[in-house]
């Protein structure tokens, strides 16, 4: 226990990128995270993914709640706009994802340590087919529970 709550402001924490591609147009796109949380009960995260931003189908160790706060992403084929929730249980996947036109904000809550497991092969034919390479980012230093040592875990394959 904590004694009693833990309040930080988002203006308090800093951007981390967390993927970046180039895509067919040659425009660089990212996505960023703040971390309000990174423990290993518990990721809580806000993230920003400039227009076009492409995301893998994918899951993470722990039921998964997002929150649409701005803009809208595609999630497989459904168009989620600002206001749209998104829950998944663990092990359930959700993807491939795609910002819209203007970007979008996102609020998330990840009940586990919300290690993530996807389908390598599928994202590379994803960015393939939309002419998109990954590009390298400076990952900052993540707790151990969730650093490069730990297994990925992928209960559908």
């Amino acid at each position: 226990m904590r004694g009693g709550p833990t309040i930080t402001h988002l203006d308090d924490l800093d951007w981390h990128d967390v993927a970046r591609q180039r895509l067919a147009d040659g425009r660089v796109v990212s996505i960023r995270e703040k971390w309000f949380e990174l423990g290993p009960r518990y990721v809580v995260f806000y993230s920003r993914w400039d227009p076009g931003a492409l995301g893998p189908l994918h899951g993470h160790t722990g039921d998964h709640s997002v929150f649409i706060l701005e803009g809208e992403i595609t999630v497989g084929d459904v168009v989620c706009r600002a206001g749209s929730h998104l829950m998944l249980e663990w092990g359930d996947m959700f993807g491939p994802m795609e910002a819209g036109a203007e970007g979008c904000l996102m609020y998330g809550v990840v009940a586990g340590n919300a290690r993530p497991f996807l389908r390598s092969n599928e994202w590379a034919a994803f960015l393939a087919e939309r002419g998109a390479e990954e590009l390298p980012v400076a990952f900052p230093e993540m707790p151990a529970h969730l650093g490069p040592d730990t297994p990925l875990v992928n209960p559908t394959e």
